[in-house]
């Protein structure tokens, strides 16, 4: 796997995937807040699926011709 996740977006991605599971601990927005779990996976790996099928890249890393 290529990282594509850039430093920025890695940022954001924990911020929102720690807030939702914290609202989904806390019951504030119930079992749908555990999808916070698909953005604090994607950020600590670098990685993105849906990036690389819509040929997305945020990391800044230039690939080799």
């Amino acid at each position: 796997m290529t990282k594509n996740i850039g430093t920025t977006d890695r940022a954001i991605r924990f911020a929102v995937g720690a807030l939702l599971i914290l609202l989904a601990l806390t019951g504030v927005i119930g079992a749908w807040g555990w999808i916070g779990v698909v953005p604090l996976a994607t950020a600590f790996v670098s990685f993105c699926p849906a990036y690389r099928l819509l040929g997305m890249n945020t990391c800044g890393i230039k690939k080799a011709d």
